[in-house]
Formats: structure tokens, C-alpha cells, sequence
């Protein structure tokens, strides 16, 4: 049973790149599941950030292969452009090493201009969406009027003709809201550049996979954003539009659950968010300046691909043993550490009073977790510095006892955390 699937426990943003990263090292395939051009993940290494919104991780090891599976909606410009940024940095992606989904589908002009008029039309009940077109392109597939990246290994008349068509009634929604329309020819045209590119990438992934499987492949499922941004299982509709679960790994890949071995979710050690929805450990003031930063190094409080910055809060035990359940996880890995590194006190939000009524798990409904209130439980803080720690004894005993209640409180171990953005800044623990 070769899988191991990661998974975001949180609202996204939980630092999934860097533990892809770290998995890789030990992986032949790393393959992202889902999402598109609105995810965001960083990896820090020999002091060099790179920065990654539709490539898998592993494309940072020279061994490792990466592949883009069918759950995704792809800008194929975006993927040239960060191909092109990859390669001047020195990492090599060829055909060989970067392997995209025939059945994954494409982002067009269109859809981006979409998603900028829906959300503004929302007004003060928008979503919060990255402004990528990834709503839109999901609409279109389960519309069944979507277009898949197979359809740029046909001739190329051909599909230029299906994208203007998509993009000429794309124009109809436009209009209807009072918008400028898209000359469809003209974005076609970039496309068609885009499409000779990306040509020789392009396969039937499943297969791909499952080959590879057969033969004792190792692969780690690479997730976009988090379980509680589920479209079916997150607080709806302030959500992504794909499956960020562990059965999205499944679906978006095209493989059979028999192969999973390891389900790992991470999780920071407090609560982030980016854009609307319900939040009931969301803090203002000192404390969440703490969580946040200034925005000055790539390891602050600021979305990879918006630059907005995250609202903050005390770590929600609730949602994360929500998470626990939704994703059958077998362990879970703590990052962000070493933020928590000089606060007086730590507190965990262990359940919520709603109307006088306590929940150990999220309620149903958005309405009931506006009015939750946090029930905390309070811990002592540590004061010193734990970057340099590399074995569990030696964080300090309030880091340890930290870690060693919140795998009590989610009823799962926790036996890697991270303290600091470097590849090597991860604290193995070999106590529980």
C-alpha cells in the first residue's frame, strides 16, 4: 500500500508545500489531487523560497515525479509561466519529470472575468475567492461545458475553435451583467502558444498511476487548501470548489483506495483563515499581530497567491477533530511551532457553547457557528527560542505538553512538528 495522502486539516495554509517537500525525499511520485492556480505553496531551501500555485512539490527533487491529476482546473498560461520561473531557478521539468492529467480542465479568459463580476456582484457577502476563474472552470465541468487539457493534443484548429466558442458564450454572461465582453480570438491565440508547450506533457494519469503502483511506486497525494474549504464538508458556501478530503485524492487522481497506506493531516499550531466565513477563534489585537507578522518575510500571515493578509486565531481543537474524523487521518504533523514562541499563555478552543449548548464538533449550520463561543482551555507558554530543536526533548516541556494535549484533545498522534521554514527545521517525535 504504497499512497500517502496529505491532507490540509485546517482552512488552508497550513504549510503543506514544506511537508510535501520533506515527503518527497523519500517518494518516486508526488501528485496533486485538485484545486488550481488559487492554492499557494511555499518551500524554503539552501536559502532559496520557491514559491508554487499549480506544480506539485516534489518538483524540488531531481528524483521525483510530478504529476497534475484530473481533480484540477489548470490555466495553462499560469503553468507555462511557472514552468519558465521554475526552470530560471535551476529546476529541471521535462516530460519526464512533470506529467499533467488529459482529463484535468482548463481556466480560460472567460472564467476569470466570471469570477471578478460574481464576486463583486456578491458585494459585502462575497466570498473571498483568489479571483482565478476556479469557480467558474468547476461550474463549466459539472456543467458538462467545460474544456480538458486533452483537447490540446487534438489539431489545432480544432481546439481553437472549441475555446472561442466557450469563450464567445462566456461573453453572453458578461454582457447580461453589464461587462466588457472578451475578444476570443485573441485569447485563443495565447492559449494556442500555451498548448504546443505543454503538449508532450500531457497523459491519461490514472493509468499513469496505477502502473506505477502495480510496480511498488511510492506516491504522496498533494492536496490544495483544506478540509474545512471542502465544498461538501467546509462551512458552505464559503468554500473552494473541489475536494481538498481524502476521498478528493481518490477522485481527483483516478485511484482505488486499496493503495493508501498513511493519511497525514497538518495542521498550524493555531488558526489562520483567508476570506469570508465563520471563524469562532478569530482574534484582534497583540496576540493575532503575533500569529500574523509584519509581511515582511515569506513565513508571515500573507496569502502565496492573494497577498492578503490571514485572519488569526487561538488554535480550534473542534475543527481540527472535525478534520480527524472527515479524513479517517492516521496521524497529524503540527507546523508553525516556533510562532507560538513567546506568548505568557497558549490557549485551545476544546469545544463551543452555542445557546447554551456545548459542542464537541462543528455545528450544521453557518448560523449556529457565528454565535459559538469558544470554551478555552488554557496552557502555559514558553519563552524561549526552539528553532534549533531537532529531537523532542529538546523543545521546552510547555512546547511538549502543548503537543502531547492537542493529540490527546484530536485522538491521534502527532509525531512531527515543524519549527521554522527550512526543509531541515522539523522535530521528530518518538514519545507517543
Amino acid at each position: 500500500m504504497p499512497i500517502t495522502i496529505l491532507i490540509g486539516a485546517q482552512w488552508g495554509d497550513e504549510g503543506k508545500g514544506r511537508v510535501v517537500d520533506w515527503l518527497a525525499a523519500s517518494a518516486d511520485i508526488v501528485a496533486r489531487y485538485a484545486g488550481g492556480d488559487n492554492a499557494g505553496h511555499t518551500v524554503a531551501l539552501d536559502g532559496e523560497v520557491y514559491k508554487l500555485h499549480l506544480i506539485p512539490s516534489g518538483i524540488l527533487h531531481s528524483n521525483v515525479v510530478s504529476v497534475m491529476g484530473n481533480g484540477m482546473v489548470i490555466n495553462p498560461i499560469s503553468l507555462v509561466r511557472e514552468i519558465d520561473a521554475l526552470r530560471k531557478l535551476g529546476v529541471q521539468i521535462t516530460p519526464d519529470r512533470l506529467v499533467i492529467s488529459s482529463r484535468a480542465h482548463i481556466i480560460t479568459p472567460a472564467h476569470i472575468a466570471l469570477d471578478r463580476a460574481r464576486e463583486s456582484a456578491l458585494g459585502e457577502s462575497k466570498i473571498g475567492t483568489t479571483l482565478r476563474g476556479i469557480g467558474p472552470a468547476y461550474l463549466d465541468k459539472t456543467g458538462r461545458a467545460g474544456i480538458r487539457t486533452g483537447d490540446m493534443l487534438l489539431d489545432v484548429e480544432e481546439f481553437a475553435e472549441r475555446l472561442v466558442a466557450a469563450i464567445e458564450s462566456s461573453n453572453e454572461d458578461l454582457y447580461a451583467q453589464g461587462l466588457e465582453s472578451l475578444d476570443a480570438r485573441e485569447a485563443a491565440q495565447n492559449y494556442l502558444d500555451a498548448a504546443d508547450f505543454l503538449r508532450p506533457y500531457i497523459r491519461d494519469v490514472s493509468i499513469y498511476l496505477y502502473e506505477a503502483l502495480k510496480a511498488g511506486k511510492k506516491v504522496v497525494c498533494e492536496g490544495a487548501q483544506g478540509t474545512l474549504l471542502d465544498i461538501d464538508h467546509g462551512s458552505y458556501p464559503f468554500v473552494t470548489s473541489s475536494s481538498p478530503t481524502a476521498g478528493g485524492a481518490l477522485t481527483g487522481l483516478g485511484v482505488g483506495p486499496l493503495f493508501v497506506e498513511r493519511v497525514l493531516g497538518v495542521a498550524k499550531a493555531f488558526s489562520t483563515r483567508v476570506g469570508g466565513g465563520p471563524m469562532p477563534t478569530e482574534l484582534d489585537g497583540p496576540v493575532a499581530g503575533h500569529f500574523r507578522g509584519s509581511g515582511a518575510n515569506f513565513w508571515d500571515e500573507f496569502g502565496t497567491t492573494t497577498g492578503r493578509p490571514r485572519r488569526c486565531g487561538w488554535l480550534d481543537v473542534v475543527m481540527l477533530r472535525y478534520a480527524v474524523g472527515v479524513n479517517g487521518l492516521s496521524e497529524l504533523m503540527l507546523t508553525k511551532m516556533d510562532i507560538l514562541s513567546g506568548l505568557d499563555e497558549l490557549k485551545l478552543a476544546t469545544a463551543y457553547e452555542i445557546d447554551g449548548e456545548r459542542f464537541e464538533y462543528p455545528p450544521v449550520t453557518n448560523a449556529q457557528l457565528e454565535r459559538a463561543r469558544p470554551i478555552y482551555e488554557t496552557l502555559p507558554g514558553w519563552g524561549v527560542d526552539i528553532n534549533s530543536c531537532r529531537h523532542f526533548s529538546d523543545l521546552p516541556a510547555a512546547a511538549r505538553n502543548y503537543i502531547r494535549r492537542v493529540a490527546e484533545l484530536c485522538d491521534v498522534p502527532i509525531d512531527i512538528v515543524s519549527v521554522g521554514p527550512e526543509r531541515d527545521q522539523l522535530v521528530i517525535n518518538h514519545a507517543q
